[in-house]
């Protein structure tokens, strides 16, 4: 729960699931698949990113995001009022906002309420949903999609390994997971006693100073230094090798006219080093 960042982070923390590349068929959704199975495109295995997915509420959360899918459907539907009688011109975000319909926000609702009671784990299947809210199963569908168009949810398909006989795996599409927010557009529609309160002056000064902080902190810090504290990986490593041939060039270049800096980095890279010790600098 919470803003949505998922764009830049939580989508970013997905695992990436690759299916073997050799003689593969193609599911009808067109996603690639060695055994045919109707894996749809964008899928994730299950169990290998719902630990970064879900995010318990925290309390009255659940509530106040239905208060505000409520307004908002009593917003959109002044919208559409004011367009059809005033010729009033909306904007595309007001648009999306009249898209919202009455059983997308009881769909919503019973998300919500799995999400109170479940600490967030939300994986409803269609037919649950169906059952849940007294809605068809197209309808539920096409309240998922309003959903998620206007930002109150994002949800992440799944497929899952199935045993059967004959070599090799088996996968089957199974139950979406789903993760609620309160976006931006929605509340800038809302009265200002339903937005959520602005951060005090003190924190965000807090906050600017640890910032500052960290940046003095990380400009006394030598190159190699600075790469460690905020990157990790092989590539961390090659620019920490560079980083050393940087610096150590700028010490040579007060005794020296001419800077050797393409020599330094091909040594930093084990470029021309004897094998043995070029393996060592890349170990």
């Amino acid at each position: 729960m919470g803003t949505l960042a998922l764009g830049d982070a939580l989508v970013g923390a997905l695992a990436h699931v690759k299916i073997g590349q050799s003689s593969q068929r193609k599911a009808r959704s067109g996603a690639p698949h060695p055994t045919g199975a109707p894996v749809l495109r964008d899928s994730v295995e299950a169990g290998t990113f719902e630990h970064v997915f879900f995010t318990a509420p925290a309390k009255g959360e659940t509530d106040r995001l239905l208060r505000a899918a409520r307004r908002i459907l009593d917003a959109g539907r002044q919208l559409r009022s004011e367009a059809r009688c005033n010729g009033r011109v909306l904007t595309p975000a007001e648009k999306l906002l009249t898209t919202l319909t009455a059983a997308s926000v009881r769909v919503f609702e019973e998300i919500l309420t799995l999400a109170r009671l479940n600490r967030g784990r939300v994986f409803p299947s269609y037919d649950y949903l169906a059952e849940a809210t007294s809605l068809g199963r197209a309808t539920v569908a096409r309240g998922l999609r309003i959903l998620e168009g206007i930002g109150f949810l994002v949800r992440q398909r799944r497929f899952k390994r199935v045993e059967a006989e004959g070599a090799g795996p088996r996968y089957a599409q199974t139950s979406n997971v789903y993760r609620t927010f309160l976006p931006r557009i929605v509340r800038d529609h809302l009265p200002r006693w339903m937005r959520p309160a602005p951060l005090p002056d003190d924190q965000l000064q807090r906050e600017a100073d640890r910032i500052e902080d960290v940046d003095q902190m990380l400009a006394r810090l030598s190159l190699r230094d600075q790469i460690g504290a905020t990157m990790t990986g092989p590539l961390a490593k090659i620019l920490a090798r560079l980083g050393d041939a940087i610096e150590s060039q700028e010490r040579e270049s007060h005794n020296h006219p001419q800077p050797l800096l393409e020599s330094s980095i091909r040594e930093a890279c084990g470029v021309g080093l004897p094998g043995q010790h070029a393996k060592n600098l890349w170990k």
